[in-house]
């Protein structure tokens, strides 16, 4: 099996001898690449982003912007990752380089000011200065605060912190960045396929990190080796390593087998890859799922989206991850896959416990089906401390069926109340075959106040979430009688 390396900056470099959990960070500071900065190891300050070519929407690749801090270096095997120093067009006969159009902007409008989170702002803003239909966006764009006239969408900055400058330089540097020029190398690349994954097998101290082509090959793998631990994006398993020393003894990536990456959209049903990460399902699907498009600029940051996972979101069991409460509501279901073959399984009946599932060793997540026709009023309500970037105190998702004011079908999904995520049902079955009124969404907000068993923490008081729970009902109706009256 060749080497593990990795395509830096347009050079390769070996991955060896870093350690199996070493991280895409360490490994590039390690070769002198401090440009790339450690400030919160756990995928929320941003300063640690780098590119990664990946399969692109509009063309045969995209430049995406990770959090360098979370991805394992031997998961970059065979990829071809840009860091800030790359972006610069080096000089001739010793000359000075020359600054990207995106670094340029940050430094002419005062964007830089102690520069320790600058490169991880400037490679987070060249993945959106590459986004191939920006500038197609740009006159639309213009009158929305987060969009500017240059088509540039700011929340692709979300994960990305500054503690000095101020966030308003950085914002006209990023409305100011015009459009890639036809000799810009990195805007050709675009048009070229990116690096096809490659099995990796990697071993250091008697530590593993194994990717394989195929999903049975991997189904296999895990068969013999239950112990493995199964990573996709790693914006949980990052943590684990970062924050909590986690040094798990064999590691098996999944994120770019192909069997887990493909999303259909049937006449009955939509069936999304559980290894496709949120942002290539928000530009694929391209608002065909509106709650899920409304749930996508709540769920972290772009960071995290570019590399987090339905499967790994799902697979984790977290009470408070955030897409469960809204594939609840839409009543999805998960395929899952072992070496025997698959199964299906109703989201509501997918969780047992606390970080627990019907999930048997050896299963993974194959994908999540959403069933059509959709519900046509829909809301996914995320209570935090911050408007993003931040872990929901309570999230309640609506899918609700009204037809000539009276309310045929209501799912509701919770999370942050209970141990799991949950279905309301109680206040489901105080909505259906009711009117549509103040009435009965009081009586059943009554219901929703009394779901789970909401705990107090540093987030929330057990009052304050009940409380969310049946406010957010209201709301609903409030929004959509502004909607019918309007």
């Amino acid at each position: 099996m060749v080497a593990a390396r990795i395509t830096v900056n347009g050079k390769e470099a070996p991955i060896s001898p870093a350690a199996p959990h070493t991280t895409a960070l360490d490994f590039l500071r390690e070769r002198g690449l401090t440009g790339t900065k450690e400030g919160c190891a756990e995928g929320e300050c941003g300063a640690c982003s780098v590119l990664v070519a990946r399969p692109g929407v509009n063309k045969p690749t995209d430049w995406v912007a990770v959090n360098a801090c979370l991805v394992p270096a031997a998961a970059l095997d065979g990829q071809e990752i840009i860091t800030s120093e790359g972006l610069a067009t080096p000089g001739a006969d010793g000359t000075p380089p020359a600054l990207h159009p995106v670094q340029e902007e940050m430094a002419v409008r005062g964007g830089s000011q102690c520069g320790y989170c600058t490169p991880g702002f400037i490679c987070s803003m060249a993945s959106e200065y590459y986004r191939p239909d920006r500038c197609a966006h740009g006159d639309d764009a213009a009158a929305d605060a987060e969009h500017g006239p240059n088509g540039f969408d700011l929340h692709a900055l979300s994960g990305n912190l500054c503690r000095c400058t101020g966030y308003r330089p950085i914002r006209d540097a990023a409305f100011a960045v015009g459009e890639p020029t036809d000799e810009d190398p990195l805007a050709q690349r675009r048009d070229e396929e990116p690096p096809a994954p490659v099995a990796t097998e990697y071993s250091q101290d008697g530590k593993t990190f194994l990717r394989k082509n195929t999903l049975a090959e991997t189904l296999q793998l895990l068969r013999e080796r239950p112990d493995a631990v199964v990573v996709a994006g790693s914006t949980d398993f990052g943590v684990e390593v970062n924050i909590r020393s986690r040094r798990a003894d064999c590691v098996v990536a999944i994120d770019r087998l192909p069997e887990l990456r493909e999303l259909r959209v049937e006449s009955d049903h939509i069936e999304i890859g559980a290894a496709l990460t949120l942002t290539e399902i928000e530009r694929r699907l391209d608002g065909e799922v509106p709650l899920l498009a409304e749930l996508f600029p709540q769920f972290a940051s772009r960071l995290i989206r570019n590399g987090a996972t339905f499967g790994g979101n799902l697979g984790t069991g977290s009470p408070i991850g955030d897409s469960p409460p809204v594939l609840l509501a839409l009543e999805a279901s998960l395929v899952l896959a072992d070496a025997d073959g698959e199964r299906v399984v109703p989201l509501v009946d997918y969780f047992t416990g606390y970080r627990q599932s019907v999930r048997r060793p050896g299963e993974l997540i194959r994908a999540v089906r959403i069933p059509r026709p959709l519900s046509p009023v829909t809301a996914f309500h995320k209570i935090a401390k911050r408007r993003f970037d931040d872990i929901s105190s309570v999230a309640v998702a609506f899918a609700l069926d009204i037809e000539d004011g009276i309310v045929r079908k209501a799912r509701i999904g919770l999370g942050g109340v209970a141990a799991t995520p949950i279905r309301s049902l109680a206040a489901e079955a105080a909505l259906e075959g009711k009117p549509w009124t103040a009435q009965t969404v009081q009586e059943a907000a009554r219901e929703l106040r009394g779901e789970g068993t909401p705990m107090s923490d540093h987030r929330a008081s057990s009052l304050y979430r009940s409380a969310m729970l049946g406010q957010s009902l209201l709301k609903l109706h409030a929004q959509t009688t502004e909607a019918v009256s309007s």
